[in-house]
C-alpha cells in the first residue's frame, strides 16, 4: 500500500460511552473512503473493527483495533476503543497512539459517563479532542440539547462545526459553518440546498466560533473588537480552528450518522484539515521525563502500544513510528528487555484483514509479526538509547479464582494467562501458594466473563470459576501453660518427650521461641526440636486450620529418657502441648485488612461512606484526586472479605466515574459473631492443602 509521511497522518482515538456509535461511524468513514465495498453493522456481526468471535457475541467492542482510510491524500488511522468501563484497556492503548481523541455520543442520549471519562482521559494526555454528535437518523434526537450539555460539562472550548437544521424534528439539512452552506444526503452522497430562512440561531453560531477563532491570535482578536465582532475568512477560520484545537483552546463538534453516512464526509474533512498531524504535537513523552518530536531524527524510534497473543498467528505487535523508517527484516533493538528483534511482516490493518508493507514512516501505525516485545517496549535503531514511558493502565480491582475442569489441561492455564495478560495489562494473575488458587483479576464481572471464554475459544481451556478463599489467621488472647508427653513402646528402643511450655500472645507474624530451663530437665540439644515441632504446628490453627501468628513460646521445663528419647519424640511433644495450650489460651480468628483507595466523584461520597461504613470499613480521610480532575481520593481500611464486590458498588454508586484499588495492610480480631461461619467454611480451605 502507499507509505504516508508525517504531515500526511492524523492518528484518531474513537472513544466514548458504550453504545454511543462509534464503530458505527468508523464503518462509515471507511465506506465513505471507499475503503470497504460494503458497510456492516455492529448488530449484524459484520463490522471492520467489531471482529473477535467475543465482540460478535456480546455485540461490544472488547478492545482497541485499527483500521486506516485515505481522505484527499491523508491517511486516517482509526483507534476504535471499546465504551464500556469493565475494557478500559483499549482505551488507553488507543489514546496512547493517537494525537487526537474524536468522542462520540449519541443525539438523543447526550453527555453520559463515558463521554467524561473519554475527555478527561484525553486532556490527561494532552491529546487534542473533537466531539461527534452521532445516530442524527434516530427518533428523538436533539444535537442542541447535546450541545448545551457539552458546554456545561466542558466548557466554553466548545465550538460547533457541522450542525443539522431540524426545525420539524427530522434533519432536514447539515449545514456547514465555515461555509455557510447547508447539504442533504443520499446514500451518503450531498447535495447542496438553500440555507434555512431566519435560522437566527445559525448567526449566533458562525458568530461564536469567529470570537473563537479570534481568541488564538492577538491581530484576529485585535481585528474582532476594532471592527465590533468581524467575521473572518474560510481560510482565516480554518487556521485558527487548527490552532486552537492544538493548543486545547476549541473542542469542535460535528454531528453525522453513520448508519445513513450523512455528514461523513464533513467529519472527514474536519479531521484533516483541523486535527493535528503527528509531528504538529509535542512529541513522545520519555522515561526521563523529556519528549522526542515525531519525525525529528532520522534513526528509528519508535514505540509497541498494543500486543494481540493469537494461538496460530503468535503474537501481533502494534507499533506506533515516533522518528525514522520501519522496514520488515529490519534488526532493531528492544530498549526495555535489551534484545535484539527483527520484525516478520510489516502489516496495515484493517480491522481483522491486513495488507503486506514493505516499511512504514514516522508518525504511522503499523502491525507487526514475530516479534517477542511486549506492551509498552521501545524499539529502536542500534545505538539509540531512548526509552518511551510505559503507559499506566487501570489497576485489577474484581478477582476470582479459576482452576481446570479437565485435570489434563492444568499445565496450559498458566500459559494461556501469560498470553492474555500480555495482551491486555488489565488482566492479572497470581497463584496463591497458601491457599493453592489461580487467582484472576480485572475490572469487573463481565471482563473476567470474556477473558475466560477467550482463553477457552483462543488457548482451549475451560475453567472452573469461584470465589478466592480468604487467607485467615488464628491468634490467642491469653498466657496460658500446656505439657506435652509423647510416650510410645514398640520393642527395642521406645519413643520419650515431655515438655511443659508457656504460651503468650506477642506482635510477631512469625513464632517467637524461648527456654527457660533450669537443672538439665530437658537438654539442649533437643530445644531445636522442641522449636521446630512447635514452628511445624503453626501452620495449623486449632480452630479452622488456618496458620497462627502473634505467639510465643517459653520452653519451661519437662523431661528426657536416656535410651528412648529423640529428636522425633520432643517435636511430637511439643506439637501435644501446643494442641492442648492453644485450645485453652482463648483461640481467635485474624481476618487481613486491605487498605482501600477509593476515586469517586463529590455527589458520590456519602453514599459510598455509608457502604464502607455497613461493610465494617473505617475512612481514614478525604482529599482532592492528584491523578483525576474534578475527582476525590478516600482512603479507607476494610476487611478482605468485604471488598469482593466493591468494584460493582463503587461503579454503580458513582455512575461508573469511580474506581478503587485495594491492597493488604494488616490483620485484625474478627468479630465473634462471624466465626462460626468461618469456622464452617474452612474445610473448603483444607482441600486445597498440600
Amino acid at each position: 500500500m502507499k507509505t504516508y509521511t508525517c504531515k500526511n497522518i492524523r492518528n484518531i482515538a474513537l472513544a466514548g460511552h458504550g453504545g454511543s456509535g462509534k464503530t458505527s461511524v468508523a464503518e462509515g468513514l471507511l465506506y465513505k473512503c471507499g475503503e470497504i465495498e460494503r458497510m456492516g453493522k455492529v448488530s449484524d456481526g459484520n463490522s471492520v473493527c467489531d471482529y473477535d468471535p467475543e465482540e460478535i457475541k456480546r455485540k461490544i467492542s472488547l478492545g482497541t483495533s485499527l483500521a486506516y482510510c485515505q481522505w484527499k491524500d491523508v491517511k486516517i488511522n482509526i483507534l476504535d476503543t471499546p465504551g464500556q468501563f469493565d475494557f478500559a484497556a483499549g482505551l488507553y492503548e488507543g489514546i496512547s497512539a493517537a494525537e487526537s481523541v474524536v468522542i462520540a455520543l449519541p443525539a438523543k442520549d447526550g453527555v453520559q459517563v463515558g463521554t467524561i471519562k473519554a475527555y478527561r482521559e484525553a486532556v490527561k494526555h494532552d491529546k487534542a479532542t473533537m466531539f461527534v454528535v452521532t445516530r442524527m437518523e434516530e427518533e428523538n434526537s436533539n444535537f442542541y440539547k447535546c450541545l448545551e450539555e457539552l458546554k456545561t460539562q466542558f466548557g466554553p472550548s466548545i465550538c460547533p462545526i457541522v450542525v443539522p437544521f431540524d426545525k420539524y424534528g427530522t434533519v432536514e439539512s447539515y449545514i456547514n459553518l465555515l461555509e455557510m452552506k447547508a447539504y442533504t444526503y443520499d446514500n451518503g452522497v450531498p447535495t447542496e440546498v438553500p440555507m434555512p430562512a431566519s435560522e437566527n440561531r445559525l448567526k449566533g453560531l458562525r458568530a461564536a466560533m469567529a470570537e473563537a477563532v479570534a481568541e488564538t491570535d492577538e491581530e484576529l482578536m485585535m481585528r474582532y473588537f476594532e471592527n465590533e465582532g468581524e467575521d473572518f475568512t474560510e481560510a482565516e477560520i480554518v487556521k485558527g480552528l487548527h490552532d486552537g484545537i492544538h493548543k486545547g483552546y476549541i473542542t469542535p463538534v460535528v454531528c453525522c450518522s453513520g448508519d445513513t453516512l450523512a455528514g461523513i464526509d464533513m467529519m472527514l474533512n474536519t479531521i484533516i484539515y483541523m486535527l493535528p498531524s503527528p509531528d504538529e504535537t509535542d512529541g513522545e513523552l520519555c522515561d526521563d521525563g523529556s519528549k522526542v518530536q515525531y519525525a525529528s531524527r532520522d534513526t528509528l524510534e519508535a514505540k509497541v502500544f498494543k500486543t494481540v497473543a493469537d494461538p496460530f498467528v503468535g503474537k501481533l505487535s502494534y507499533i506506533k513510528i515516533v522518528n525514522g523508517t520501519l522496514a520488515a527484516g529490519t534488526e532493531v533493538v528492544n530498549r526495555t528487555t535489551g534484545n535484539l528483534e527483527k520484525p516478520g511482516k510489516l502489516l496495515s490493518m484493517q480491522g481483522k484483514k491486513t495488507e503486506d508493507m514493505i516499511e512504514a514512516y514516522a508518525g504511522d501505525i503499523v502491525a507487526a509479526t514475530k516479534l517477542s516485545a511486549n506492551t509498552g517496549d521501545t524499539l529502536t535503531a542500534s545505538g539509540d538509547e531512548t526509552v518511551f514511558a510505559a503507559e499506566k493502565y487501570p489497576v485489577p480491582c474484581f478477582f476470582k479464582a479459576i482452576s481446570a475442569k479437565d485435570k489434563n489441561d492444568e499445565g496450559k492455564i498458566s500459559n494461556a494467562i501469560k498470553r492474555m495478560v500480555e495482551e491486555d495489562k488489565t488482566l492479572s494473575y497470581d497463584h496463591n501458594h497458601e491457599t493453592h488458587q489461580r487467582i484472576l483479576g480485572g475490572l469487573g464481572e463481565q471482563h473476567l466473563d470474556a477473558a475466560i471464554s477467550k482463553m477457552k475459544a483462543k488457548f482451549g481451556v475451560d475453567v472452573i470459576v469461584s470465589d478466592p478463599i480468604i487467607a485467615y489467621r488464628e491468634s490467642i488472647r491469653k498466657k496460658v501453660q500446656a505439657e506435652g508427653k509423647h510416650k510410645k513402646q514398640s520393642g527395642g528402643h521406645g519413643q520419650y518427650g515431655h515438655v511443659k511450655i508457656e504460651f503468650e500472645p506477642c506482635d510477631s507474624d512469625a513464632l517467637v521461641f524461648e527456654e527457660k530451663v533450669f537443672g538439665g530437665s530437658v537438654p539442649k540439644n533437643y530445644f531445636p526440636a522442641v522449636e521446630k515441632g512447635l514452628v511445624e504446628s503453626t501452620a495449623h490453627g486449632v480452630l479452622a486450620g488456618y496458620p497462627v501468628v502473634n505467639l510465643k513460646a517459653t520452653l519451661l521445663d519437662g523431661s528426657y529418657h536416656p535410651v528412648d528419647s529423640s529428636e522425633q519424640a520432643f517435636k511430637m511433644a511439643a506439637h501435644i502441648a501446643y494442641k492442648q495450650g492453644l485450645a485453652q489460651a482463648q483461640p481467635c480468628l485474624l481476618e487481613p485488612i486491605c487498605l482501600v483507595k477509593v476515586i469517586l466523584d463529590d455527589a458520590s461520597t456519602g453514599d459510598i461512606m455509608t457502604v464502607i461504613n455497613k461493610r465494617r470499613g473505617t475512612v481514614l480521610g478525604m482529599n482532592p484526586s492528584e491523578e483525576e480532575q474534578c475527582m476525590t481520593e478516600l482512603d479507607a481500611q476494610m476487611p478482605q472479605s468485604e471488598i469482593t464486590d466493591l468494584a460493582t458498588v463503587v461503579r454503580q454508586i458513582t455512575r461508573g466515574l469511580g474506581h478503587f484499588t485495594a491492597q493488604f495492610d494488616h490483620y485484625e480480631q474478627l468479630p465473634q459473631a462471624l466465626e462460626a461461619d468461618v469456622i464452617a467454611n474452612a474445610p473448603k480451605f483444607s482441600e486445597y492443602e498440600g
